[in-house]
């Protein structure tokens, strides 16, 4: 079936398909990002906070975006956020200081996502939470109130999106709040944006130590906002272009000085035979010759980029060491596992160490007959695996549907790149 009838179906019946995606021969294209997900989620949040004049523009049409628009509107008591992680976060926190009780809820996989270090820091500074299912998962109920503390104590190495539920709510705090975080502090880039968005409406909030953040009890101001385009899904392009024979990529709406910490893609790329040039309405990706024979990097700050850098090395053949992954096993599947297993079908034997690294020296197994990726419930799952076709002659999908969370014309944009699709009946 031609994309063209795949693309009228909707998400549900796309989630129960298997694709064949195949390659063209080279690739020039321009390509209409969608823009970030990150930031058009805190700014919903920021905009809801501030109770602003204003409503930010150009955000993302992803399902986490579209679900957390719709949370916020939401009159009755039980919001499904879906498998949306970065609204059922940044909802706990905002639920807590806003009037009325309701209860969130999500997906299987959502209800059995960690939530506990959020739950417990919010309980500290007064919050009234409770569990509607398992103890530390969601679904939970939740009763708006002002709270009355003003410091937490946190491990730096958990989930980022506690750390900005936490940051977006505190200038809404009497006291406002003091954010401590023990040991590494992972994802630092994704911090820096929830502070520079939270100034940019008028908050004061800043590191006040190497370990320390300070947000000041003052309310926010609305503005006129555009978001940017996504760096996360320009990273799929990267990949495009790096597999090619010959590509020639433009990506809309990029700029070198993002507010996004996937914007390290761009600078990454270049080992693996990707030059960017920056012009005035995006980026231009170029294949170039030079390639490393070997490639080692903490992901730490950029989690999302690790499948795609995975993928890429592999079907390049070139052996690497990536760390600081640990946050990948509670992301919307166990992402390391699920990168072994699927990469398994292909005939690459990657290794696990430590639950944090995945790594791969080059040896090769037999591959399936026929290899067809499970995508776990994963947008990212999808989209790193899909430009595997520009190395075998296809690749097979399963429920291709799931690129929605982040990136609905994904597979459109394949198909306008001179890809071709096809339903496997």
């Amino acid at each position: 079936m031609l994309l063209l009838l795949f693309l009228q179906l909707n998400v549900e019946v796309l989630r129960k398909m298997q694709i064949k995606v195949t390659a063209p021969a080279s690739i020039h294209t321009i390509v209409p990002l969608p823009t970030s997900k990150s930031i058009s989620n805190r700014v919903l949040i920021i905009n809801a906070l501030g109770n602003g004049e204003y409503f930010p523009e150009n955000l993302s049409d992803c399902d986490d975006t579209q679900v957390m628009i719709h949370s916020l509107n939401e009159k009755g008591e039980t919001l499904d956020i879906k498998a949306a992680g970065t609204a059922m976060r940044f909802l706990t926190a905002y639920l807590s200081i806003t009037s009325g009780t309701k209860v969130i809820t999500g997906t299987q996989r959502m209800q059995q996502r960690p939530i506990r270090i959020l739950v417990d820091a919010l309980r500290s500074l007064g919050a009234d939470i409770e569990y509607a299912g398992n103890e530390g998962f969601p679904p939970l109920r939740i009763t708006g109130k002002q709270l009355s503390g003003k410091k937490i104590s946190l491990q730096g190495n958990v989930s980022s999106q506690y750390i900005s539920a936490l940051l977006m709510i505190g200038p809404m705090l009497p006291q406002g709040l003091t954010l401590h975080l023990e040991g590494e502090i992972v994802s630092r880039p994704y911090i820096h944006l929830t502070l520079q968005l939270m100034k940019d409406f008028g908050a004061e909030a800043d590191w006040f130590a190497e370990n320390e953040i300070c947000v000041k009890p003052s309310p926010y101001r609305s503005i006129p906002f555009v978001v940017e385009s996504d760096w996360s899904a320009a990273s799929y392009w990267y990949q495009i272009t790096a597999l090619s024979k010959e590509a020639e990529v433009c990506l809309t709406g990029l700029f070198p000085k993002s507010y996004q910490g996937d914007s390290a893609v761009a600078a990454l790329f270049e080992q693996l035979g990707v030059q960017t040039v920056y012009e005035k309405n995006g980026v231009v990706l170029k294949k170039t010759a030079e390639m490393v024979d070997y490639m080692e990097y903490d992901f730490v700050n950029q989690p999302d980029l690790a499948q795609t850098f995975v993928v890429t090395c592999a079907l390049s053949g070139i052996p690497f060491r990536f760390m600081g992954l640990q946050s990948l096993k509670i992301k919307e599947t166990d992402r390391i596992a699920a990168l072994i297993k699927e990469l398994g079908k292909l005939g690459y034997s990657i290794k696990e160490e430590n639950n944090s690294v995945l790594f791969w020296n080059g040896e090769r197994t037999e591959a399936d007959n026929c290899p067809v990726i499970d995508t776990y419930e994963d947008h990212r799952m999808a989209m790193a695996f899909a430009p595997a076709c520009l190395v075998r002659p296809e690749i097979r999908i399963n429920e291709p549907g799931v690129v929605s969370k982040s990136y609905p014309h994904y597979w459109e944009h394949l198909q306008q790149a001179g890809f071709t699709l096809a339903e496997v009946r």
